[in-house]
């Protein structure tokens, strides 16, 4: 193999080629037997031969990103034989160097099916760096089948971000987008605490890189000081810890960069203000039968050296989160008066912590429960509610992946874990479908309450049902977990299929009743001059009794007879006469700003007014029902669209000269004086090629606010004129707003 590889790589891919690929192999000796280990060299030597794997787009070397995700799905999930020869092998089949028989042959039939679900779902992204809401649900059915094929596209995903550096712009933040607003929460959902944050910390750093390297450059200002806290901290607990018999690990952990940047936007905080940057994690090497016991006596006697706070306890050993995670919570006040949460848990929690799913399969038959089997029951189920449009599935998935839990107990005390915000409605279909369906209210801790009732941690519930109830729609507007959701949709898809037969039924008997042959082309021009968007719509309407049916019949026969009326007096003409005039192309011409997708010019488009693009922004272009927008990178809503609607996203860049009557909006902040505004308008006034369109004022506390809206020529422009704005004595800030 060695000598095949050669000639695929640059000098430095060959010395980390060949570095990462003794790793991989020191995996791979763990788990395999020596007969798998000879067919797989025999096997990869044919495939570097034939280079199955080359270059993307991108230039990024597709060896050595294979080998780098099998070091993820090894080294750092934990996956074994079936899922790394899968992995390993399945671009090479799907490229026909290797045939699929053969593998079954060498390697059995589980890793041959799981390749087949592999190459199924690299399919969706063959087109796209990113998947889309078009394709999401093929995605979902592959984690329905397997759970596995999702943990190696969660290594996959984190390969592709850790080499953002070397992809386009607009496919880093594509990838950026869907890795946070789907892979980081799936990772999440299956204990993959460390790869979860990662992605988000990865997601930032290419989304929003001024605030990514902000708070890394004010944790690094501080590390000094933290560490030495940390040290301070410790040391007594390390002392007391050694002479109670413990063998045991203790660190601290900093958070992570996009946790704490949740922090300051949710808590509206300046960085100093984040007490808890950092948490203590306490690691027990003990016997799975003393785990509790020695996790509470190590909670005791930290909280009889610092004082805890109540309000912050959680115990997560006693009743694990439904992804499995165990371990005991607790804040408590260490020195200098400053808050300190501390983490308290066994190495076989923290391996379950850190790699999630694989490692309860490691640990198979000790507390291995960890809700999996109900969540892709539930997935199983939102597929089949057809009715489901793509994005309404994205959100109906995602709805259980993030959400804190609450716990809740039946009348005979079995305990339910529900997302936190849970209704009655909400345990009613946890418990049982028919319960659901038919759940008119409950008694919570003996009294009664509406379905809509939100429950809290604790609650005993009893459910109150009527055989005259059925679901509701609006009980979508309440219900917060995806398993009542779907069940709902259901339940609503099985009332309306039921209610348009009916409808349908009853109609065909009241033409049959007047003698009157039904044209399905006439009618189907009828239901859609009414203006009802589907055949299924204008049943229900029927079924519902806010369409008479006699009306219908009435109508239908004028239409009917102006149609014939229309088709006697039309002159019969042979289709060789009809033309259509195409209108004439625009000609892009030499003032053309910008060039869109494949360096096409002369496309009509418009400037985004959510985020007010200029020339010399990084922009992309959205095909939206009204033409083609451009939005800046860093427009508020590009997130949602990149996420939600990637197969809309077009490449955009500006080129030739930016001309004048870009429009933009800078706010000023300064001391509230009169002089400082008319210095302001007269840096800008003296600027040229601007022009001051509008501004307005407002003062509070002896600061003012100023809005300056601008006619400016591109963003060199900008620059500097702000940076002018800044050096007017008694200006604080200067900032561009979106629009």
């Amino acid at each position: 193999m060695e000598m095949n590889t050669i000639e695929f790589f640059t000098p430095e891919e060959k010395k980390i080629f060949f570095s990462k690929y003794r790793l991989l192999l020191h995996d791979l000796y763990s788990f395999l037997e020596k007969e798998d280990l000879q067919k797989m060299k025999e096997l990869m030597k044919r495939v570097v031969a034939l280079d199955c794997y080359g270059r993307d787009k991108n230039g990024i070397n597709g060896l050595l990103r294979n080998i780098d995700t099998a070091l993820i799905i090894t080294h750092e999930i934990g996956l074994k034989r079936t899922s790394v020869l899968a992995f390993l092998l399945y671009r090479p089949v799907g490229k026909k160097a290797i045939e699929r028989k053969e593998v079954e042959r060498e390697f059995g039939e589980e890793v041959a099916v799981m390749i087949d679900r592999l190459l199924k779902t690299s399919a969706l992204y063959a087109r796209s760096t990113a998947v889309n809401s078009e394709n999401f649900h093929h995605l979902l059915f592959s984690f329905a089948e397997d759970a596995r094929v999702i943990l190696v596209m969660i290594a996959d995903r984190l390969c592709l971000m850790r080499m953002g550096k070397q992809l386009r712009e607009d496919d880093r933040i594509r990838l950026a987008t869907e890795a946070s607003y789907l892979y980081a929460p799936l990772a999440h959902r299956l204990g993959l605490y460390t790869i979860k944050s990662e992605l988000e910390d990865l997601s930032l750093k290419y989304t929003d890189r001024k605030q990514y390297d902000f708070i890394k450059r004010k944790l690094n200002e501080t590390k000094r000081s933290r560490d030495a806290y940390i040290a301070e901290f410790i040391a007594p607990i390390k002392q007391k810890l050694t002479e109670a018999g413990f063998t045991f690990d203790i660190k601290g952990r900093t958070k992570s960069i996009h946790s704490i940047n949740n922090k300051l936007k949710k808590q509206k905080i300046e960085f100093e203000g984040i007490y808890d940057l950092f948490a203590i994690r306490i690691i027990l090497d003990t016997p799975l039968e003393k785990e509790r016991s020695e996790c509470w006596q190590v909670y005791s006697i930290i909280t009889d050296m610092y004082q805890p706070n109540p309000k912050r306890m959680k115990d997560w050993i006693s009743i694990p989160k439904s992804n499995g995670y165990e371990s005991l919570h607790i804040t408590v006040m260490g020195p200098k008066n400053r808050w300190v949460e501390v983490q308290i848990r066994t190495k076989r929690m923290d391996e379950i912590a850190e790699r999630g799913l694989a490692a309860h399969w490691k640990y198979k038959g000790v507390k291995a429960e960890n809700g999996l089997d109900e969540f892709l029951n539930t997935v199983r189920a939102a597929l089949e509610t057809k009715e489901n449009n793509p994005l309404d599935l994205m959100q109906d998935f995602k709805m259980d992946l993030y959400k804190d839990e609450i716990y809740v107990f039946t009348p005979t005390g079995e305990l339910i874990k529900l997302a936190k915000g849970a209704t009655v409605l909400d345990f009613a279909f946890a418990i049982h479908t028919k319960l659901g369906c038919s759940c008119v209210s409950a008694k919570v801790n003996g009294k009664n309450v509406p379905i809509k009732h939100v429950l809290n941690n604790g609650d005993t519930i009893s459910v109150v049902t009527s055989p005259s109830q059925s679901p509701k729609r609006d009980w979508l507007n309440f219900v917060v977990t995806s398993k009542a959701r779907v069940k709902i949709k259901q339940a609503l898809k099985e009332e309306t299929v039921k209610a348009v037969e009916f409808a349908k039924e009853m109609l065909q008997r009241r033409f049959k009743n007047r003698k009157i042959e039904i044209d399905e082309p006439t009618m189907m021009r009828y239901i859609k001059k009414k203006g009802f968007k589907t055949v299924t719509d204008f049943y229900i309407e029927i079924a519902e009794e806010r369409l008479d049916p006699n009306q219908v019949i009435d109508e239908y026969q004028e239409a009917l007879q102006k149609e014939n009326e229309t088709n006697e007096r039309v002159e019969v003409r042979s289709a060789e006469e009809f033309t259509t005039v195409t209108p004439i192309e625009e000609k892009s011409t030499d003032k053309d700003v910008l060039v869109i997708d494949k360096n096409l010019t002369g496309i009509e488009y418009t400037l985004a007014k959510c985020c007010n693009p200029i020339y010399g922004d990084d922009v992309f272009g959205f095909v939206s029902t009204r033409g083609i927008k451009i939005h800046r990178m860093d427009c508020p809503n590009a997130q949602e669209m990149f996420s939600r609607f990637g197969y809309r996203i077009v490449r955009a860049k500006w080129s030739g000269k930016g001309e004048t009557g870009y429009i933009v909006t800078l706010r000023v902040v300064g001391r509230d004086d009169i002089a400082i505004v008319t210095n302001i308008t007269s840096v800008i006034g003296k600027e040229p090629g601007t022009t001051l369109r509008s501004l307005n004022i407002d003062s509070s506390d002896g600061f003012f606010l100023g809005n300056f809206t601008l006619s400016i020529k591109d963003t060199t422009a900008l620059t500097a004129l702000i940076k002018k704005i800044k050096a007017v004595n008694g200006v604080k800030n200067v900032e561009r707003l979106y629009s």
